[in-house]
């Protein structure tokens, strides 16, 4: 009986085989779906460019150019990740394999820093989109962004059942955003007023360089694959690789194509600095497009965009905390009461609790989204350059000189760009505080005696 029995258990184990067009609506579904975070963070980051820039239009375009250089290495970083760890873990799972467990928790503290910063920016952003289109609701700001905040934390309570939805408002947006590009580049319905180029009081080079880390929040989501392929259970090693792998390259493409198109657009159109009740990417549409039903619908397909990603990191930031609670048979770090999920599997404290922290930084900034732009590419840049550091030691490791090089002077690259935003003063409270959570995640993890998997956490949050 104990042959058949084994032989039943390794049958069960095994993922079903997912074949033909199964494969590619499984694809469409979950690179869509998590690429909505990087893609919607097109509708904030070109404008905290330009505003860094003090509205000069004739250096953005080299200024985004930079950053999708940067977002480039960044996502060969992953890349890179994806190869070495299939199964999932992103920079948490390299940190600890090349450092060992106790440095798995600054990537860690970096992600939990960042989900709260991705919900409450896009929750902003989102509210912008909705006052642009109807500027009656301006007084509102706040209490419309905290209802869209409570909608979005609801619809988590019914768990990860529209991913597929969340990768059909990807697509719309990038529909519409194509055709609004095609029709501002060849019959648009006016130009703006702004100046080509204004004195920004210092060299061109320098304003470039001191500007482009504050559009670096077109990174943020670019770690999402290397930890979602954990999701794919009903596909092997070889096929998770390509799914994942296949997803950074259509953020790649569909990120840098879209800000770069709209970027060039601004430029040809004159598009600065929006007013106070709008957005500068609403402007560029409202010049492409006019104000019909073409505008509307970039607006209404932002706007869903932007929700979509808060609602992608009401998912993952909960599913983290969940994860380090632990379950009965494996200790956690954190309370057991983070862990208890509903019928849906939604760990409804640990939804309320990224609920909380997100409500306070809304109202705190005022519900505008650009105040918060200088906070965000902070942590996840921490996460991006522990994950360098360790692929450059496997790299070293293993005899792969190039891969050294390469790694290392994109480590120096992100090192950079992430001090760049710390001398803005700030931004050190991102820092501080993935800094702080980290430090309590590793002394909680001592005191619960050292789970020799911890590693694993990020992984194990996205198959839960």
């Amino acid at each position: 009986m104990t042959p058949l029995k084994s032989a039943a258990t390794t049958s069960v184990a095994a993922p079903p085989v997912v074949r033909g067009p199964r494969r590619s609506v499984l694809f469409f579904a979950f690179a869509f779906a998590v690429i909505a975070d990087p893609v919607s963070s097109v509708a904030y980051a070109i404008e905290a460019a330009l505003r860094a820039l003090h509205g000069d239009l004739a250096l953005l375009l080299p200024t985004m150019s930079l950053v999708i250089g940067l977002v480039v290495i960044v996502t060969a970083n992953y890349w890179q990740l994806v190869r070495r760890f299939p199964k999932g873990g992103g920079a948490a799972a390299a940190a600890g394999r090349a450092f060992g467990p106790r440095w798995t928790f600054l990537p860690i503290g970096a992600l939990v820093v960042d989900f709260v910063l991705t919900i409450g920016i896009s929750i902003a952003a989102a509210a912008s989109a909705v006052i642009a289109l109807f500027p009656g609701l301006a007084p509102l700001r706040i209490p419309l962004a905290l209802l869209l905040l409570l909608v979005v934390a609801g619809l988590t309570w019914f768990g990860h059942g529209g991913r597929l939805l969340f990768a059909v408002m990807t697509v719309a947006f990038v529909l519409i955003s194509v055709a609004v590009l095609v029709l501002g580049f060849t019959a648009p319905h006016a130009t703006g007023h702004a100046a080509a180029s204004a004195d920004p009081g210092r060299s061109a080079v320098l304003a470039v360089v001191l500007a482009f880390p504050v559009a670096m929040a077109l990174a943020t989501g670019v770690e999402a694959p290397s930890t979602a392929i954990a999701q794919l259970g009903q596909l092997d090693d070889t096929h998770r690789r390509r799914f994942g792998r296949g997803t950074l390259a259509l953020l790649l493409a569909i990120v840098g194509g879209l800000t770069l198109a709209l970027t060039a657009l601004a430029v040809r159109l004159h598009i600065g600095i929006p007013g106070a009740d709008s957005t500068q990417i609403a402007d560029i549409a409202h010049a492409a497009a006019g104000p019909g039903w073409l505008y509307g619908a970039f607006q209404l397909t932002s706007s869903l965009l932007l929700l979509a990603a808060a609602s992608s990191s009401f998912q993952a930031g909960p599913g983290l905390l969940k994860a380090l609670a632990g379950t009965v048979d494996r200790p956690g770090v954190l309370p057991p009461v983070l862990g208890r999920a509903n019928r849906h599997h939604t760990p409804h404290w640990s939804v309320v609790v990224y609920l909380a922290a997100a409500a306070v930084i809304i109202v705190a900034a005022a519900g505008q989204e650009q105040e918060l732009v200088l906070f965000y590419a902070v942590a996840v840049f921490v996460s991006f350059l522990v994950g360098l550091v360790a692929m450059a030691r496997f790299a070293r490791r293993e005899r792969k000189i190039t891969l050294v090089w390469v790694n290392g002077l994109a480590a120096v690259a992100v090192a950079f760009t992430l001090a760049v935003n710390l001398l803005r003063g700030w931004p050190m409270l991102s820092l501080a505080a993935t800094l702080f959570i980290a430090a309590g995640l590793y002394a909680r993890w001592t005191r619960a005696g050292r789970s020799a998997d911890i590693e694993d956490v990020e992984a194990r949050a996205e198959v839960d």
